[in-house]
């Protein structure tokens, strides 16, 4: 009988596992590490083909619920059906872990209109996760005080009954949106202080009605020279906000050190306007191809694969996973790998800034925590072995990582991303191909992210470079706890924001 090609591929893999590396083999072509060749016959089992063969299962789970797979909904629930008898026929240990968390789906698409002056018409905007309910047409204003809105004095008396406009920037959100709330407006438009779309989130303990949209730093400008002018807007929002039941699911080899736990992670759901292929069905689909691939090679460390629910609903499934895990378990993990898109259409290859080099605390990025630049450099160097570009984007936590580094925690962590609603600048169009002045994904949480929104060269690259990393990690860690030698640096610049850094929809601090 002849062999197919996957069972060639694992065949393939355990060959190359059970070979010594004291053996002299033939090198193949531009490898990151001269005689890996684990990481080789890995990247070789690893294919486009099968990553996108599961993208296809969870766009058609997608299509037969609703047209979404969004935490607390059908389309989630079976999509981590799906993901369980994937990783269970592979022969991994799996786990749901259940938990309650408050939800947030709209009703209807949000309505911004310009009522006066001219030219009246509906604007463009998004609605703020987790955003009450309304329909508020009223006369336009700024804060009295600061326009970044962050304190209870900023709104006065002349606020009360108006849509408010509020720049983004320096305080959550939501913390925006209560004192306006407070101040008695009556709906709340918070405007972009960079370029590109804003997709926020109150986050899931705001409970105000009142009506909350985002939008672009041009059209907030527009508006707030028309205030003085008499501007008038409506705002309209359907929304419902409840507690819903949902799960994440952790898939843990069979054999490996327990105490030195290699964990790679992506999040499984969507949000509720579409399928999410790209956001993040990539990301998930690929952990779930390298877990079949691996599934013969008995790696000297444990190998843990998570798929997060509710991380649109601001990282809930990972920030529940660490505030449930015992302290002793904690300490055992030796580092976490996190892929949060890594197949946008007009792709650019990002490495977390792990050593903030690129983009230092206080600039939108996170400390990261020791070792974090070791994981940077292992992926600049992968890249540059395979020569191709690649360029650093914020260590911002605002992904699932973000549990994982934040204080007290501080697991060394890293991952990759090939970019959400930020624009393609000139320069990484030369780079990496695609068109500049257009977003590195257009359909970013929309209902066009299906199946037709990936690039299949972005996976391919992508995947194995998630191959390459978990197979080295599940083999030896001792490059993150040592000292890393040299700066992480990609080889190119990047782009202000570093891809629109995946935050807007997670971010609870601009």
């Amino acid at each position: 009988m002849a062999l197919s090609s996957r069972t060639w591929r694992r065949g393939l893999l355990a060959t190359a596992t059970a070979v010594s590396v004291a053996v002299v083999v033939a090198q193949p072509p531009a490898q990151a590490h001269p005689g890996d060749l684990r990481s080789w016959a890995l990247r070789k089992a690893v294919s486009a083909n099968g990553v996108m063969e599961h993208l296809k299962e969870l766009q058609k789970i997608a299509e037969r619920n609703g047209g979404n797979r969004v935490s607390g909904a059908p389309g989630y629930d079976r999509s981590v059906d799906y993901a369980e008898k994937v990783l269970r026929r592979a022969g991994y240990r799996v786990t749901r872990q259940a938990f309650e968390f408050q939800t947030f789906i709209p009703n209807a698409p949000s309505v911004l209109h310009r009522v006066t002056p001219a030219p009246a018409g509906d604007l463009e905007n998004r609605i703020m996760s987790y955003s009450g309910s309304g329909d508020a047409t009223a006369r336009a204003t700024v804060p009295t005080g600061n326009a970044l809105g962050c304190a209870a004095g900023d709104f006065g008396p002349a606020n009360a009954g108006t849509v408010v406009l509020v720049s983004r920037g320096t305080c959550p959100f939501g913390q925006k949106a209560s004192n306006a709330a407070d101040a008695g407006a009556a709906a709340v438009v918070i405007y972009n202080n960079t370029t590109g779309e804003l997709n926020g989130t109150l986050g899931n303990t705001f409970t105000r009605d009142i009506a909350a949209v985002g939008i672009t730093q041009a059209l907030g400008q527009e508006l707030v020279a028309q205030v003085p002018n008499g501007l008038t807007l409506r705002v309209q929002a359907d929304t419902f906000r409840g507690m819903a039941t949902t799960e994440n699911i952790l898939a843990e080899s069979r054999w490996g050190n327990p105490n030195n736990v290699v964990m790679a992670g992506a999040h499984l759901d969507s949000v509720a306007e579409g399928p999410g292929i790209s956001d993040n069905a990539s990301g998930t689909a690929a952990l779930l191809e390298i877990a079949e691939q691996m599934r013969l090679v008995p790696t000297k460390n444990k190998v843990r694969f998570a798929l997060w629910a509710a991380e649109e609903a601001s990282l809930v499934g990972s920030t529940h996973y660490i505030a449930n895990l015992p302290q002793a378990e904690r300490d055992k993990i030796a580092l976490y790998l996190n892929f949060d898109m890594i197949g946008s259409p007009n792709y650019v290859r990002f490495v977390y800034d792990g050593d903030n080099s690129a983009f230092p605390p206080g600039t939108g990025s996170a400390p990261g925590p020791a070792g974090s630049g070791a994981i940077e450099k292992l992926f600049h160097d992968y890249f540059k072995s395979q020569r191709l570009d690649s360029a650093e984007t914020p260590f911002s936590g605002r992904s699932d990582y973000g549990p994982f580094i934040a204080a007290g925690v501080d697991i060394p962590s890293g991952g990759l991303f090939t970019g959400a609603e930020g624009v393609k600048t000139a320069e990484e169009a030369a780079a990496y191909g695609g068109t500049a002045g257009q977003p590195y994904d257009p359909c970013y949480h929309q209902a066009c992210d299906t199946i037709d929104n990936v690039s299949r060269a972005a996976i391919d690259e992508m995947s194995d470079a998630v191959a390459h990393a978990i197979i080295t990690y599940a083999f030896d860690t001792r490059s993150v706890t040592g000292p890393t030698s040299g700066t992480a640096r990609g080889t190119t610049a990047p782009a202000q924001g570093g891809g629109g850094l995946h935050d807007h929809d997670h971010e609870l601090e601009s």
